[in-house]
């Protein structure tokens, strides 16, 4: 391996170059031919939907998998990847959507972790002085002696980001770096890479949605579509639309106006109710509103103020410590999810793979869960797998669920996909209330269309929906009611037509705006 040929590298030099990338799978071409670039002192994004090939590409160029055909070059100079190891060595650096951190350990002992220079004796005093002259030169907050599972999202991106700079990142590749961020934590992110930025790293952010960070942030950007290079121009060439076009291949609709539906009698009621989070203290206190027939109440805030807590309640999936749930006007309050689902209850889970699906089931079973005790598709106790199947592959093809089959596992599909399935089967039972926790989070900009346009169905068929998000345009623009939350409360209910951006996010952090 080459050592050392980013040292030294000058804003506007090569730092990364791919060329002629192909990836084929059994069933799929994920890189078809891509030839990508990347300067010192740049900010690069790639931009794709969900299955476009980004990630894929950024394995490759990582070290985590290996090309069929084309050539890595690094400086100039021809490499070959045997492992993230060598890719480590000359400069890459790569933060995982899905966290790679050990929950037990400190921060600093993560960030340390595995890393030649610990050495067989651990110097905690100078890796600390390291980390923190790393902090200081790219505006990081963070408590080094913390354990990582008492951090937010926001807090493990930066040990994240902090462990690839130890290591002597040139080139940082970044995987939906902002998806799981609140508002406040996105801006000091942005932040951060923009520094990185103007001390001549290479930064590789890849996205598949949030097009106004894209436009607002990057130098470049490369389009992918089906694994290929559909598009590459300078950031200020772009806008919004003309991006989501190449990303998708047709125009996208970014704002679905809010359908009047005449509303019908309450569905849900909820008087006072409390709940604990898993850490054992209150985090919702007692909140009270209603849900009507052909009605979207929508909860506006940042993560980690309650409103997790509120969905799993009210899904039978954490108990109440005070307070009512009633359902066309029988107590649930106590009841179980089972006994909720029967009764017309649909629950969208936020985290699709922990609790949305099992990911070695294949569609079938995943589907099964939802409707085991459906007299429709078992008797006594014994599911009829053909009409199971048979029903899989109708709301697979109505839902645009992207999968070989309907035997696929469910871990082989795209994010994106995966949800098209969990919206399939939860909306497919015609459910009386549902409950959508955050239903476009990581979503391309088709698929957040496509799930958005799929709750405006259900509305129109007199369902009630609660709707939680941390897209305050998305809330404010599908909602009939508006409740910014704010450790653990209401700050307000708004009727929908009545809300102001400025206003509800002011609300959504515990202060107000004068009228």
């Amino acid at each position: 391996m080459h050592k050392g040929l980013l040292e030294g590298i000058k804003r506007g030099e090569t730092a990364l170059e791919a060329r002629g990338i192909t990836k084929r799978f059994p069933e799929v071409v994920a890189n078809d031919h891509i030839d990508f670039e990347i300067k010192a002192g740049e900010i690069h994004a790639i931009l794709g939907e969900n299955g476009a090939g980004k990630t894929t590409l950024m394995n490759i160029l990582f070290g985590l998998s290996q090309p069929d055909e084309g050539e890595i070059y690094i400086a100039g100079q021809r490499v070959k990847f045997r492992s993230p190891l060598d890719a480590i060595e000359l400069g890459i650096g790569m933060v995982h959507q899905n966290r790679k951190l050990v929950s037990a350990h400190t921060v600093i002992e993560n960030i340390i972790l595995g890393h030649p220079r610990a050495g067989t004796i651990l110097n905690l005093k100078r890796a600390g002085d390291e980390i923190e002259e790393l902090c200081a030169r790219y505006g990081f907050k963070i408590d080094l002696g913390a354990k990582v599972w008492q951090l937010s999202e926001g807090e493990k991106q930066v040990v994240e980001i902090l462990k690839a700079l130890y290591r002597g990142a040139k080139v940082l590749i970044l995987d939906e770096p902002t998806s799981a961020l609140a508002p406040p934590e996105t801006e000091k992110f942005l932040a951060s890479i923009e520094a990185m930025a103007r001390d001549e790293l290479a930064v590789i952010p890849f996205i598949t949605h949030k097009l106004p960070i894209v436009l607002a942030k990057s130098d470049r950007v490369t389009v992918l579509r089906r694994g290929q290079v559909v598009a590459c121009l300078e950031t200020e060439r772009a806008t919004e639309k003309s991006l989501a076009k190449q990303m998708v291949g047709r125009e996208v609709i970014f704002r679905i106006e809010r359908t009047r539906v005449e509303k019908g009698k309450p569905i849900l009621q909820v008087e006072d109710l409390s709940a604990l989070s898993d850490k054992g203290f209150l985090a919702l206190k007692g909140v009270s509103f209603s849900i009507r027939e052909g009605e979207i109440f929508g909860i506006a805030g940042v993560s980690g103020n309650g409103q997790h807590e509120l969905a799993e309640v009210l899904a039978g999936l954490r108990k109440a410590e005070g307070g009512k749930v009633s359902l066309d006007g029988k107590d649930i309050t106590y009841s179980s999810s089972l006994e909720r689902w029967r009764m017309g209850v649909g629950y969208i889970p936020a985290e699709r793979i922990e609790m949305g699906s099992i990911a070695d089931f294949s569609l079938v079973e995943n589907v099964a869960m939802n409707f085991y005790f459906d007299d429709n598709f078992s008797q006594r106790g014994i599911v009829d797998y053909r009409k199971m199947r048979k029903f899989t592959q109708e709301i697979v093809a109505e839902y645009g669920v992207m999968a070989p089959g309907p035997d696929t596992k469910a871990k082989n599909l795209s994010g994106g996909n995966l949800q098209r399935l969990i919206l399939a089967r939860v909306l497919s039972r015609r459910p009386r209330l549902v409950i959508a926790n955050l239903p476009t989070q990581g979503l391309d900009v088709g698929g957040m269309e496509f799930v958005r346009n799929k709750l405006m169905e259900a509305k129109k068929e007199k369902a009630g929906i609660l709707l939680i998000s941390e897209d305050l345009d998305e809330v404010l623009s599908l909602s009939d009611w508006v409740a910014p939350i704010y450790e653990g409360e209401f700050v307000g209910i708004i009727p929908g037509e009545e809300t102001k951006r400025e206003s509800v996010g002011a609300m959504m952090a515990g202060t107000s705006l004068k009228e």
